[in-house]
């Protein structure tokens, strides 16, 4: 339990009501208990807000007259909710030490956790306080860093390198060959070695089956913060700037450049070589088969398009039906007047 004015005194905000009040956790407006806290950051909820069985309730400045609890006032509720959440319920933390059906053929620190049957190769280096989940395979010289967290079944190829404070879900595999390869006159395919290697910043969320693949010359670089969902494919020497977000079930072709700050919708597919400045968001199910040079939203796939501009035609395009009608009857009178 944590008094509202401990969470204050933690994380900001301004404190309407009693400091001395109690909360055990965090929770919907509708579904909060009277020793929980609650939020809300979307307005489409807002009416909700005055039913509420809450303690309390983070909002902001405009949404407070109506708040009928204490409350914790920020201009952005949500993130101040994400802080809150986080303190609430850290993650479980295994005990450090190997466990005896694990095989590690490098030294650890003694501060490392590594779980039942995972493998950690020779000239690895892991860092203190790293987490290493039951089933994981970490490859010979590959690095991670310091307070890093590996879900279970996690693999990481050789050489690769993790930075601090990574979490990285089950089933993802970071190293593995990109696709490369060059065809012969007969029609088959000679494979290209892969020998280049990823490297991943600190701060990094990678979701559960995403895959990463090796450089086939350089690296396949991955900035500082920057978040990968679930089920993304990313291919060799692709380099993604820090604090980029990317959604499930996105696929970016080999050697493509996306910058800093940049938000990529579900399904967005990025084809190769291509660049993506900085601060750029794409709309989910986007196909983007040419470089964007300019910030902003793009939206669409054949082709895609300034989201603004995308908007305006879209809007067209569902009376196409009614604009054929008007034309025909346009050319029926003018036919008549030529006569």
């Amino acid at each position: 339990m944590v008094r509202l004015d401990e969470i204050v005194a933690r994380f900001g905000g301004d404190l309407v009501g009693d400091g001395g009040i109690c909360v055990r956790g965090i929770a919907t407006l509708e579904a909060a208990e009277a020793d929980q806290i609650s939020f809300l950051s979307n307005p489409k909820y807002q009416r909700q807000l005055t039913a509420t069985r809450a303690a309390a309730v983070i909002l902001a400045p405009e949404a407070s007259n109506a708040c009928p609890v204490a409350a914790i006032i920020t201009p952005q509720p949500y993130l101040y909710y994400a802080r809150v959440a986080q303190w609430l319920n850290p993650p479980p933390r295994p005990m450090a030490g190997i466990h005896a059906s694990a095989v590690v053929e490098t030294a650890l620190p003694p501060s490392a956790s590594v779980g039942p049957g995972a493998w950690i190769g020779p000239q690895a280096r892991i860092g203190e306080n790293v987490i290493i989940g039951a089933g994981c395979a970490i490859g010979a010289a590959t690095e991670v860093g310091a307070d890093s967290l590996l879900h279970p079944n996690v693999t990481i190829a050789a050489g690769c390198r993790i930075g601090a404070r990574a979490i990285i879900h089950s089933g993802a595999v970071i190293g593995s060959d990109g696709f490369g390869f060059a065809r012969d006159s007969d029609g088959t395919w000679v494979k290209i070695p892969q020998i280049g290697r990823v490297v991943v910043g600190d701060d990094v969320e990678i979701g559960a089956n995403t895959t990463i693949d090796r450089g086939a010359l350089e690296d396949t670089v991955i900035g500082d913060g920057v978040k990968l969902d679930n089920q993304i494919q990313i291919a060799h020497n692709v380099h993604i700037g820090a604090r980029t977000a990317i959604a499930g079930c996105t696929g970016i072709a080999g050697s493509t450049r996306i910058g800093a700050g940049c938000a990529l919708g579900g399904s967005t597919g990025v084809i190769g070589h291509l660049e993506i400045t900085d601060g750029v968001q794409v709309s989910a199910g986007t196909l983007v088969t040419k470089s964007i040079m300019q910030p902003g939203v793009y939206t669409g796939n054949v082709p895609f398009m300034a989201h603004a501009e995308w908007l305006k035609n879209f809007s067209r395009l569902r009376h196409l039906d009614a604009m054929a009608d008007k034309i025909r009857a346009l050319e029926k009178r003018l036919a008549e007047l030529e006569k």
